[in-house]
């Protein structure tokens, strides 16, 4: 998976519009209908505005051999987003008592090479990508392995490690192997495959009967395929063909924009977690020890950042052909959901989602 932290920013830029061109739900589809060929790879795009969805969209296929068109209730891969699932997870169980973010990986990872490192490191550090644990993975020098390596095969290279890159808590490197780790701690203290505790408790109270999460090939039937143009000819770029794909923890999700908007309105209604713990996550957490130059930004797993005089909460996505972006604005009732089976751009969808966001501030609808 591709670290991807940065370009998030960029998605939430967007500039003011000429409003003797004033955009309109129609200008939308237009541009998506140019940007996603129709007989090419595409994407689903969906926009909710308190409850109501103001629009949801497919195009392009999500299957080359088929052709089965992109629908709203197409299943993505959604990449990092999948964090927000394991992320939520974790505080299901802190809201339980059965763990606390405050607790060193010492108590979950015993195995820890070294002992100091596993007792600095806390949850709270891997949530928030400011453990300071080095990637570990050679997965350039064995792209076999990592081609069906899962979570603990991903995870236990951090537990090897002689040295942090610096102290936890201190400063910001993603890390995909942070939320393998994650996700073998919702295992240990639930007693059940991680990916089981989310479908009970997020997917299933949440009405998200569609999503699932793999940790294996993903299914043969009901899920787009994702592509990646190569010298001109799109080939298949997910399970099989792309290092570290099979490791759930960090990119193993799959829904619809239709499904998402079930997972947001979740959020809004507290469901699964205490309308605290929600606020709580998406607020940015900052650390006593920081010493970056750099601002923090992330909140328990979640992208939170102000642009354009807009609060905006969300994570974007990359992973193997498959590119996705979730954006809210919560003061505004505001939620864009991108998911795409091919990057078209470089893989921040900057332009599309620029123009996305164009169009709703010259709908009216941050009013």
């Amino acid at each position: 998976m591709r670290t991807i932290y940065i370009t998030f920013i960029g998605f939430l830029m967007f500039s003011c519009v000429s409003k003797k061109n004033s955009p309109t739900v129609d200008a939308i589809h237009e541009y998506a209908s140019t940007y996603f060929p129709s007989n090419e790879p595409g994407g689903a795009i969906l926009i909710m505005k308190g409850d109501s969805i103001i629009f949801s969209e497919g195009y392009g296929v999500a299957d080359l051999v088929t052709k089965e068109p992109i629908t709203p209730k197409t299943l993505f891969n959604l990449g990092s987003i999948s964090k927000t699932f394991v992320a939520n997870a974790i505080l299901i169980l802190q809201e339980r008592g059965r763990l606390s973010v405050e607790d060193s990986l010492l108590k979950y990872f015993p195995e820890f090479k070294n002992k100091s490192i596993a007792s600095k490191v806390k949850i709270k550090h891997l949530l928030t990508h400011s453990s300071g644990l080095p990637d570990n993975r050679h997965v350039n020098d064995d792209t076999v392995f990592y081609l069906t390596a899962k979570d603990y095969e991903n995870w236990y290279p951090e537990t090897q490690v002689d040295a942090l890159e610096f102290e936890p808590g201190s400063r910001f490197e993603y890390s995909n192997p942070a939320f393998n780790g994650l996700a073998l701690i919702v295992e240990k203290v639930s007693g059940m495959p991680w990916q089981r505790f989310v479908e009970e408790n997020i997917f299933r109270p949440s009405g998200m009967k569609a999503s699932t999460i793999t940790n294996e090939p993903h299914p043969d039937k009901g899920v787009s395929h994702g592509y990646i143009l190569n010298h001109g000819q799109w080939i298949e770029d997910d399970y099989g063909e792309e290092p570290t794909f099979a490791a759930a923890g960090n990119g193993g999700v799959w829904s619809s924009v239709e499904e998402l908007v079930l997972y947001e309105r979740a959020h809004r209604k507290a469901i699964f977690l205490n309308p605290e713990t929600i606020d709580d996550a998406r607020t940015i957490k900052r650390f006593s020890n920081w010493s970056s130059e750099a601002q923090p930004f992330i909140g328990w797993s979640w992208f939170i950042t102000e642009q354009g005089g807009k609060h905006m909460v969300g994570h974007p996505g990359s992973q193997g052909g498959f590119l996705t972006n979730y954006i809210v604005i919560p003061e505004k009732e505001i939620l864009l959901v991108i998911l795409c089976n091919a990057p078209r751009e470089e893989y921040e969808m900057k332009n599309l989602t620029t123009y996305i966001l164009e169009q709703i501030g010259q709908q009216n609808w941050y009013e």
